[in-house]
Order: C-alpha cells, then structure tokens, then sequence
C-alpha cells in the first residue's frame, strides 16, 4: 500500500480522523456504532461529536483558525471584562456605575457579573460613599392608567403566566361589581387597584415595597387591568383608603359569589377556629402585647382571629381589628357573623384552651352549638387524672390522621368548672406524645370518644394552614400599626385562600386540600406568551411536565370573557 493510499486508509492526525468518521456517518450512512469502532471513538463521545458538528457544520470544525488569529476576534464577553476593569481603574467606579456606563456603550452586564470580574481581578471593595457621589439607577415606567391600557393586537412575554388560572374566576365573580364600594379613581378603579395587591397575594409576594421589579412586567398589569401596575407606594397606602367597616361585607359578597363556582360556604358547618398574633416591631403606639405560638411567648402585634371550615379546608371568617379586651368574645362574634350571612348557627366548634372563657362555653350551649376545647391542666389536676384506677382507663384506636401515636389510653368523666352551669365531658388521653395528659371538654355528652379526639387532632392542622397564610401570603407583613387598616390585608389573604382552593378542587389529585404554597409550587406556571388579538387573549404555557394536571382539569378547553379587558374571551393554551 503507497504511502498516498496509507493516507487516506489509516488517517494519523485528529483532524483528518474526525473528518474520516463524519463522512462515513452523514454521507456514507455507516451506523454510528460501527463508525466509531472503526475510527477508535465510544459510542458515547462518537454522538457527542456529531452534536457538535450539527451546531457548527463548517470547515473552521477541522481546520478551527490559529491562535494569532483568535486574538484579533475576542468575544463580547472578554471585551466586558476588560472594559469592566479598565472603568474601575481609571473612574473607581462602583457596580452599579459600571453597569450604566456599560450599558451606554452597547455592552450588558449584570451587577453579580461585575462583582465576579472584579473579585477574579483582586480588586477590593469600595469604602461606601454619599449618596451624591453615588449613581441613582431608576426603572421608568409609565403612570398607572386604566385609560391607557393597550388592547391593541400583540403579542409579548411574561413571567406571570400563571396569574391567568385565576382569572377565569375573578371574571365569573364579576369583582368589579363586587369592590364597587371600595375606593377608587378614574386612573385606577377599585377593580383594579385590588386585583393588583391580591395578584401579589396569589403570587407569594411578600411586600407591595417589593414589586418594584415586576412593575414593567406587561403581564401582571394586563391581569390587574391596567397598562403597568400600579407602584409601591399606591398599593401601600391603598390599604388606608378603605372603609375599615365596609371589609366584613366585601367579605359576604365574595363568599356568595364564590358558592356559583362550587364551593359550599353556608349551612350548618364545623369550623376550627384559633388567633394568630401579627408580630410588629416598630413604634409600640396603639399596639398591645399578644401570646405569639411560634415564639412561645408574648409580643406586640395585631391579633387576628380567624375560623376555617372543616369541610371546604378554607377560611370562612378572619378579623384583624382586635383588641386585648375583645379577645375573649371573638367567639360570639363569629356565631353572630354566621347566623347573620347564613341564617344558621354553626354546628360545632373546635379551638384550644385560650380562646375564650368558661362564662362564654356556657353560652355556646345555650345556642345548641357543640364544641370541643381543651381544659387548662394545673398540678393538682393532673395528679387527680394520674391517680384513676387502671381499670378506669380503656385503650382506643384513633383513625384518619397520619400521625405516630395512635392507641391512646382514655378516661371519661363528668366534670364542673367555674362559671358554667351544668356538667362538662371530660375525656383525658395518655399516649398522645406529651408529658402530661391531654383533657379535651365537650358539651357533646354522648357520641364516640374515639370520634371526638380524632376531630381534636384534625383541628391542630389548622396550625399548619395558619403557617401555609402567614409564609405564603405573607400575612405578617403589616401594612402600618393600626389595625383597621391591616384587617383588609387580611381579607385578602382569605380572598387568595379561596381563589387557591378552587383551583385545587377543580384539579383534584389531591390537590383540592393542598396548601396554596404546594399549589403554586406544582401547578402554576410562571413563563408564558400572551398574544392579544382582535376579540382574544391567548395564554400559551410552555411545556412543564405538570401542565397535564390543569389540561385534565380541562383548563385548554375554557373560554371567558374578561370584563375589565374589555370582554375579550381568554384562553389558556398549553405547547
């Protein structure tokens, strides 16, 4: 064999062989497995190589161009780097200094890319200067205008896609009916200025003062209605604005709108009830000191009362406007609340031990309302519990709550306490987790004891569902010190509650008593592209592994008109 056909049949150098095994691969149509056995390749890094070739199918893939020449062809991202060096030398410049001289140039960078560079290079840290030496970096954006909303046919991209799985309900609810009471202007009607604050509720945004990055986002201010959304300062001090007294009837409405979208809020229900204590850390005026569960201990807030249905898993009633000396009536202002919306008492009623007195328990069954509380245990107490014969006591199976302990040990008695006329059920429970016996006190003297500690324990998950409010819809996040005006942040945490329950119970899968953070988490899209046509708006998802939980719930297939957008009809679409 010549030397020239050597050449060709048992190529030497990298390039040629690379060269050699494409040909026989895209031009001959030899398997790939073959091929790379051939010319000494894995089959692995073989299709890794014909992956690369398919993004650059040139001669430069063989042949790539010397050095020398490399030099002369920096890319944009060396030219940053030099750039970004040669503007703290010579100008001391900082970060953000950098980045609009950056930017007046043509050339990008972010603030965390810079402070790498700058870090890589040894360059140390700038002593922090006045604010006149420093550069003010501002985001335009124009003034909030329902006049000047573009429905125009277009098209663009958002990262608030998911927003628009609620707004099929919020359209069905016509809110703009609903809030017509609630202040407004002719630049942002009341429609709109609350479908703001609760797109950050149901988007777990913690702050109003935080959505100033959001504020050019096309997509959160077409589901508000307006042409950007309103800035932090609006939405801040909206809350000032609104009728303290006017809350509870919003409240009534949105509820008896919500039951034509099915969900059942009226009746004879049970409810779990509890108070959770807003913490604040400002100016002590007008704020007193509550007990705060998750510290154990007490603290100045704003207590807010709140009740949850049993059944639907969502919260019917919340009140931030109490006070220390009110607290203890919150009960009976609930069961007057219910009877007034719902022309029935509530049937049963489930809380701990500081949530009211003696004194009121008498009067709940005096109204015929079951409940089932706990007793305060002292020392003296317990020993009496303790000291019950062994045959007294009678082991049980708890059901229908996945937790480790479930045969406790239970004794029943009846018991007296102050202030309430008549006889009690007590039932004490060892077995449970605790040191001491647990002594739940009902009013229900007949009935499983079984039933009534497995209703107990389901009550205790309330605690979790107050956690789910407080971390993802932010509810500690106090608008001001005075209560009035954090009650209607609180409402609309029980408006998102609501919107997030719908949006479970219409999936289903276990998602219709999922917490709203699990929900968003799982379910709701961020990315999407919206396209505005003449009589349409067209919300197209990408593709997400979880998108086929919505298109099961037959998402793709609705249709509604939007009234604040004009009646254009929405649709979701999923790529």
């Amino acid at each position: 064999m010549t030397n020239h056909v050597k050449f060709f049949h048992s190529p030497q150098q990298r390039s040629h062989i690379r060269y050699e095994a494409l040909r026989a691969f895209f031009y001959e149509g030899r398997p790939g497995k073959e091929v790379a056995e051939r010319f000494g390749y894995t089959y692995g890094s073989f299709k890794n190589l014909c992956h690369a070739f398919r993004k650059n199918p040139t001669d430069t893939f063989f042949w790539p161009e010397p050095k020398a020449q490399q030099e002369l062809k920096r890319s944009p991202v060396d030219q940053r780097s030099e750039r970004i060096l040669a503007l703290r030398k010579q100008h001391n410049a900082s970060i953000y200094q950098i980045a609009d001289l950056l930017k007046e140039e043509g050339l990008t960078a972010s603030a965390s890319y810079i402070h790498r560079i700058l870090k890589n290079a040894g360059m140390p840290r700038l002593q922090r200067r006045p604010a006149s030496e420093r550069s003010v970096r501002v985001l335009h954006a124009a003034r909030a205008d329902r006049r000047a909303l573009n429905l125009e046919p277009r098209s663009f991209t958002t990262t608030f896609g998911g927003l628009f799985l609620f707004a099929f309900d919020l359209a069905r609810m016509n809110t703009d009916k609903l809030l017509r009471d609630l202040p407004g202007s002719k630049l942002i009607p009341a429609g709109c200025a609350v479908r703001s604050l609760l797109a950050l509720k149901l988007w777990g945004v913690g702050r109003p003062s935080q959505v100033m990055a959001e504020t050019l986002d096309e997509g959160l201010a077409l589901f508000a209605g307006l042409n950007v959304i309103p800035k932090k300062s609006t939405l801040s001090e909206y809350t000032t604005r609104c009728d303290p007294h006017f809350t509870g009837e919003l409240i009534n409405r949105w509820y008896h709108a919500a039951q034509h979208l099915g969900i059942t809020l009226g009746g004879e229900r049970s409810f779990d009830l509890d108070f959770h204590t807003i913490p604040y850390h400002g100016d002590p005026a007008l704020i007193q000191k509550h007990f705060v569960s998750k510290r154990s201990r007490r603290q100045r807030g704003i207590l807010t009362f709140l009740a949850r249905d049993a059944e639907a898993c969502l919260f019917s009633f919340a009140d931030g406007t109490l006070r220390k000396e009110d607290q203890n009536n919150a009960i009976l202002q609930f069961v007057d609340y219910w009877k007034a919306r719902t022309g029935h008492l509530p049937v049963e009623l489930v809380f701990d031990s500081r949530l009211t007195t003696y004194a009121n328990l008498a009067k709940l069954n005096e109204r015929q309302i079951n409940f089932i509380t706990l007793r305060r245990r002292h020392k003296k107490l317990v020993q009496q519990i303790l000291s019950q014969p062994a045959d007294q006591w009678r082991r049980i199976t708890l059901k229908n709550i996945g937790r480790k302990y479930r045969t406790p040990r239970i004794y029943e008695s009846h018991v007296n306490v102050r202030h309430y006329p008549g006889k009690l059920r007590q039932i004490a429970a060892t077995g449970l987790g605790h040191d001491k016996p647990t002594l739940l006190i009902t009013n229900q003297m007949s009935g499983s004891a079984v039933r009534l500690i497995d209703r107990y324990a389901r009550r205790m998950l309330i605690e979790n569902v107050i956690s789910d409010a407080i971390d993802f819809f932010h509810m500690d996040a106090l608008s001001a010190a005075i209560p009035m005006r954090n009650n209607v942040d609180v409402q609309l945490t029980v408006m998102a509650s609501v919107l997030y329950r719908l949006l479970g119970a219409r999936v289903g899968q276990g998602f219709e008593v999922a917490e709203a953070r699990t929900i968003y988490r799982n379910l709701v899209p961020k990315r999407a592209h919206v396209k505005i046509t003449v009589n349409n708006i067209i919300v197209t998802f990408p593709p997400r592994a979880t998108n086929s939980y919505l298109m099961h719930a037959k998402y793709h297939q609705r249709q509604q008109p939007i009234p604040w957008l004009s009646d254009k009809t929405l649709q979701l679409r999923f790529a």
